[in-house]
């Protein structure tokens, strides 16, 4: 095994959670360091729609 990744089970896990909340409280009440990231994918919406919004932007 190569020492980064013997050093990688070394240390203590940092976590960037993209998702569910109930899965960064779970982390954060184990003590483990965590950071939440709050991210949903743009809605879909027609082509023109978009090149509307664009314009606007």
């Amino acid at each position: 095994m190569s020492d980064k990744v013997k050093k990688l089970f070394r240390e203590e896990p940092k976590i960037v959670n993209i998702g569910l909340e109930i899965f960064y409280s779970s982390l954060k009440d184990q003590g483990i360091e965590v950071v939440q990231v709050n991210w949903q994918p743009p809605p879909s919406i027609e082509k023109r729609l978009k090149e509307k919004l664009d314009k606007i932007l």
